[in-house]
Order: C-alpha cells, then structure tokens, then sequence
C-alpha cells in the first residue's frame, strides 16, 4: 500500500518540476524574443541581470543564476526545502533559456504598446506557472516576503518599493523610456502572474475541517513552520462536533499547504481565502529544513 501511495506522490512532483520548467522557458522567450530586443527591462534580480549583461557583457543567464544564490537560500531558510529546490530548477532553467533562444529574432519589433502587452503578458503566464506548482524565478519576491515580517508595509508594497530601484537602475542603460515601458511590461506581468498563480502578493487563510486535526496542526507546524488556530464547529446536519483548523500563510507556501492537506486527509474540507495583509498575532515562523 505504502508503494502504491508514493507512485503518484513522485508523480506529482515530476508534473509540477516540468511545470516550472516549462514556465521558465516561457519567461526567457519573452525576454530574448519581445522585451530585451526592444530594449525593454523585466523587474527585479531578472531585470538587474539584464542591465548587468548590457554594462559589462557577462552573459545574461550566467548573472540570472549568481544573483540568485542568496535568495535560493532566503527561500530554503524560509519557506522550506522543496520551494528552494523547485526554484534552483526554475532559475537554471530560466538561465539556460536565455542561453538558448539568445538568438532568436524578435517577434515584435518598434511597436512600444505592443512590446510591453505582449512582453508582460509572456513573462508573467511563464512566472504564474512557476509559483503555481511551488517554485519562484526571481528572488525579490522572496526578499519582500521576510521584509515584510520586519517591516510596517505590505508583500505587495514592498515589491513595488524594490523595483523602483531596479527600474531606476534600468534606466541608466535603457534610458528613461526604457525604463518607463520597463515598469509598465512588470506592471502586465504581474497581473498575468496574479490571474495564473492566483495571489501574487498578500497571504492565504486556510480553514480545515479533518477528522485528523492534531496531526495536521503538527505537520503543518513542522513541515511549515506555522502555527494554527482550533475552532470547533458542528455540523447543521449530523450535529457532529469538529475542530476547524485555521493557519494564515503566505503566497509563496500555498502549493506546499495543499500537498500537505491531500498527504493526510484527501477528503479534508478546505476552505481559502485571499489576505490582503497581516499585521501582529504570531505570524512570523520558525526557519525550516
């Protein structure tokens, strides 16, 4: 029976590691083949490595891979060792991307609107897929998630606030319009991103209704590093008592919560809801290995 039940389980995570490949090479075509051949930047570590290839010539998937390290290891401290390895995937994979579409003619070209529609559009269904099944190609996100455990502001207001340095680091080699139509592009990425992987900023409330309640909260705090809440609820219908699990989290550990979920109780209720923001209590966790 144990076989039986680890088959899909290994299964699942080929699906969702060729998931994240697939979605880096979907976010390098739109790098090499709409934005950086019109001269138009992406946001964040992405977007410093492609003003750091301009400046000094380096390749651009080589900076994409070295300016990662230390938010792979963000993210391995953090968020756990699945997300870490699912984005050292992603990152290779959008490193080796734009190694290997370097060459690729553009597809649109001197239409500034189209470039940015089309580019943003691309980028971000490539990343939306990529944090969907548990992995991230830029490390900002990262970084704005512990920052905002630190700091009085919003995920979302903190990623906005790190790529306006980097757009206007990117307007030191594609110019001010460059620039411009660099944060427009990130702006239409980001709302692809948000619509794919559903919630790029903001946390996540789950509510759980298990017959296994105790070792749920367990393995959510061991495997996740979060703590939960009880509730108890009874049924309208059968009278019966529960305990309902309540645990906020953030975007970035969604996927992980509902392998976790399905592991041990398939036929768990589950509720999600979208947080905008979290302020106090004890959302803060301990670092996972």
């Amino acid at each position: 029976m144990k076989t039986e039940h680890k088959k899909p389980a290994v299964l699942v995570k080929i699906l969702r590691g060729l998931a994240v490949v697939i979605g880096a090479f979907i976010t390098a075509y739109g790098l090499e083949a709409v934005l950086i051949p019109n001269f138009v930047s992406d946001g964040g570590v992405t977007g410093l490595s492609i003003v750091g290839s301009e400046l000094i010539g380096l390749p651009l998937g080589l900076l994409i891979a070295v300016l990662n390290i230390p938010f792979i290891f963000l993210g391995y401290k953090q968020i756990g060792k699945s997300f870490a390895i699912y984005s050292v995937l992603g990152i290779a994979s959008l490193a080796a991307g734009t190694a290997v579409m370097h060459h690729v003619s553009p597809i649109i070209e001197g239409d500034t609107l189209l470039v940015t529609v089309v580019g943003g559009i691309i980028i971000g269904f490539g990343m939306g897929l990529a944090l969907r099944n548990g992995g991230a190609l830029d490390g900002i996100d990262m970084l704005a998630v512990l920052l905002s455990r630190k700091l009085p502001f919003g995920t979302s207001d903190l990623i906005l606030f790190l790529n306006m340095f980097v757009f206007i680091v990117v307007s030191s080699v594609f110019g001010l319009q460059g620039a411009i139509l660099s944060g427009i592009a990130y702006f239409i990425a980001s709302k692809v991103i948000h619509i794919v992987e559903e919630g790029l900023s903001g946390a996540k409330t789950f509510k759980i209704i298990t017959r296994q309640p105790e070792i749920m909260v367990e393995t959510i705090r061991v495997r996740l590093g979060r703590s939960a809440t009880y509730n108890l609820v009874q049924g309208g219908y059968s009278h019966e008592q529960f305990k309902e699990i309540t645990c906020v989290i953030n975007r970035l550990e969604e996927s992980k919560m509902k392998e976790i979920i399905h592991g041990i109780d398939p036929s768990a209720f589950v509720m999600v809801y979208d947080v905008a923001e979290v302020r106090g209590g004890n959302f803060k966790k301990h670092d996972i290995h």
